[in-house]
């Protein structure tokens, strides 16, 4: 139902089948060994200079700090509790206080790019997932502070998002029917590319 999509059919796997459902399976979950193999794909992401700005904060359902954490979940996005786990992306600001004077850590600043690396880390957890027949759903709808709190982030980081992971399950009632029966849609190719100017719309458009 969600994919392929027209225009999508052209894409390669796992990009053609890729959606953001928000109706996890409650009873599968995620071994440790794909959880490796997600942080993995995070490793392996483009960043510029090779800075890895970003770190990965999982959560298990169920385990740990995981129900403390859902408490600082948006009103909309309490379907997030149902994943099997959830990645919370967290981005560098600053330089680490603690690290010993004249370190690269001390001394490290972050580049204007690190949300943006840390963004493709994440796009390419959402690719592996997606390749190993889990489905990953991005969403930032919590509240930062507080999720940076109860997780303990360090002063020099942020938190910047989450991944919820896990095995899709078709809803059969209330507002996830109607989330998930939407049409997956994207702007016209026209208001996204241009062809060597910002004048000129790109051919196929």
């Amino acid at each position: 139902m969600h994919a392929p999509t027209p225009d999508a059919e052209v894409l390669s796997e796992p990009l053609r089948s890729r959606w953001s459902p928000s109706s996890f399976d409650p009873a599968h979950e995620v071994a440790d060994g794909d959880l490796d193999v997600l942080v993995q794909a995070a490793r392996w992401a483009p960043s510029r200079g090779n800075s890895q700005p970003w770190v990965l904060v999982v959560l298990r359902r169920g385990v740990g700090n995981h129900a403390a954490w859902c408490e600082t979940l948006s009103r909309g996005n309490a379907w997030v509790r149902r994943a099997s786990a959830v990645l919370v992306t967290a981005v560098r600001t600053g330089p680490d206080p603690d690290a010993e004077p004249g370190s690269k850590a001390a001394r490290e600043v972050p580049a204007d790019y690190a949300c943006y690396d840390t963004g493709q880390a994440a796009a390419h957890v959402t690719l592996q997932a997606r390749a190993m027949g889990l489905h990953a759903h991005q969403f930032s709808g919590m509240d930062l502070d507080a999720a940076g709190g109860v997780l303990g982030v360090p002063g020099h980081f942020r938190v910047l998002s989450g991944i919820a992971v896990g095995r899709h399950l078709e809803p059969t009632e209330g507002d996830l029917v109607e989330r998930e029966d939407r049409p997956r849609e994207r702007r016209p190719t026209g208001e996204a590319l241009r062809d060597g100017a910002w004048d000129r719309p790109w051919p196929s458009a």
